[in-house]
């Protein structure tokens, strides 16, 4: 079958380079697509907020599946306008992808469904917000409600520094339409977790868990990014437990939206913080995050393509999913002054020297191709994974790898698994 992948990001390379190995997929198009995907098969000029050219797309060259890589087009409506085309897509209908799309509607849809989550108000007036804050004291957190392209978020130390945010989001609007609206939030402290679940509307089956690193530097310093590396499976989550966190966090939200009559088929991600009071949902993201599909992609045994179609058509059996029993590393090298200004177009050598390892895949997120060269052309460059028998052999290897790659002014954290290795070793 022709399959249409929509985004341009890593997360994208890895789902290309998945679904690829499926024996039904008989050609791939990606829209935009990157440097890596060029590789893959066909990248099409289409942005991923296009829905319209999407779906005229898809119906002119007889798209069989679509796959949703990013949120975006998930909120615009991109599942509902292909079901329209009977074309299935993988990814929620616009409703359901409000999950993502507004932090209100999650909030709402988890207390109906008895999801354990932080304590919130929703504000629609900045003096409302700013009163509360006043009451409530800090560490507080303020959330823009809608897409903020992964930002929008701030971990308020002073109420002071949460009234600046309030302001930022609300007043000066920062993140646009997406500060509107803003969400106060309890504060959690703890250790988070990524774990994501395959979803047909009414089955879920779990992905092993994940741990990502969002800050830009060694030891959680610096400022958030889109992600600097993940892990899996992580030994903060075992796996024994996977069952009984499903039920937590995957099966109530199902059962919600299935009753309102727009059932969840896709990947739901839940964000957790594994506090001492016990998991908490920080936040719900629909599609893979990226970095996180990376190194559980490399460990998928499955065929994404068959998967991913029988959660589209309501018809995923957990037997359709296995797992390497390998553990998987990626190493996110970034453009110096990322999440910042950062400078493009650099030449990046030595991705074939790394990938000479069978067990090292270099998945690119900002780069495309200039004749023979692939050049950077974002901030988070290239996601390098690896395989190994057990963590600390996966992440020696994934290491090994960066090593062998360049870019003028490349920078990436050392410590991608480190967590996870001190857990097991019990400190």
């Amino acid at each position: 079958m022709r399959v249409l992948l929509v985004g341009s990001g890593g997360r994208e390379h890895a789902l290309a380079w998945k679904l690829r190995q499926s024996p039904t997929v008989s050609e791939l198009f990606i829209a935009p697509g990157n440097g890596g995907t060029a590789g893959l098969g066909h990248n099409v000029p289409i942005a991923d907020s296009d829905v319209e050219g999407l779906c005229a797309f898809a119906r002119e060259k007889g798209v069989a599946l679509t796959v949703a890589g990013p949120e975006l087009p998930l909120t615009l409506g991109l599942t509902d306008a292909m079901d329209a085309l009977g074309i299935p897509c993988f990814g929620p209908d616009k409703y359901a992808a409000g999950l993502e799309g507004s932090k209100a509607f999650a909030k709402e849809v988890m207390r109906q469904a008895g999801v354990p989550t932080a304590d919130f108000r929703v504000f629609d007036d900045p003096d409302a917000a700013r009163a509360y804050l006043d009451q409530v004291g800090a560490p507080v957190v303020v959330k823009a409600d809608g897409l903020a392209a992964g930002k929008g978020v701030v971990v308020a130390k002073t109420v002071a520094e949460a009234k600046t945010a309030v302001s930022d989001m609300m007043e000066k609007k920062m993140y646009g339409p997406a500060g509107e609206r803003v969400i106060v939030e309890e504060a959690l402290c703890g250790e988070e977790a990524s774990f994501l679940a395959f979803c047909d509307g009414g089955t879920c089956v779990p992905m092993t868990a994940c741990q990502d690193h969002k800050a830009a530097y060694d030891g959680d310093k610096g400022p958030n990014t889109g992600g600097m590396g993940a892990y899996c499976p992580a030994p903060i989550l075992p796996e024994s437990d996977y069952g009984r966190m499903a039920d937590m966090v995957f099966a109530p939200i199902l059962r919600v939206l299935a009753a309102r009559g727009h059932p969840f088929r896709g990947v739901l991600y839940a964000g957790l913080m594994m506090t001492e009071k016990g998991p908490l949902v920080l936040e719900y993201n629909v599609r893979f995050g990226d970095p996180e599909c990376q190194p559980l992609l490399a460990r998928l045994r499955g065929d994404l393509a068959e998967i991913m179609l029988a959660c589209a058509t309501g018809t995923l059996d957990a037997a359709m999913v296995g797992w390497s029993r390998q553990s998987a590393v990626c190493v996110v090298m970034a453009a110096a002054g990322y999440p910042g200004s950062y400078q493009k177009g650099m030449e990046i050598t030595g991705i074939d020297l790394a990938e000479a390892d069978p067990d090292v895949t270099v998945f690119q997120a900002g780069t495309r191709r200039e004749a023979r060269r692939i050049v950077t052309s974002g901030g988070r460059v290239l996601g390098v994974t690896a395989l190994g028998e057990d963590l600390g052999a996966a992440q020696k290897r994934a290491y090994a790898a960066v090593s062998k790659i360049a870019f003028d002014n490349a920078f990436f954290r050392t410590d991608i698994g480190d967590k996870g290795l001190r857990r097991e070793a019990g400190k």
